[in-house]
């Protein structure tokens, strides 16, 4: 079984996904990192996100394929 990354947002958008093909261990380990929601990532990270998608509300999560 493999999973998928998935970055969701709170506005009108699409969600997108990001990476497929994971292991569980490494889909968790994904949504772990701080960088993977808007509400702990860096100044870059936003400023990346808001370039791509126009949003700034956004987490990433993960789903079976």
């Amino acid at each position: 079984m493999t999973y998928k990354i998935i970055r969701m947002f709170f506005e009108d958008i699409n969600n997108r996904t990001i990476q497929t093909g994971l292991t569980l261990e490494e889909a968790q380990e994904h949504c772990q990192d701080k960088e993977t929601s808007a509400t702990t990532a860096s100044q870059a990270a936003l400023d990346i996100e808001l370039k791509k998608s126009g949003s700034v509300k956004w987490f990433d999560g993960y789903s079976e394929e």
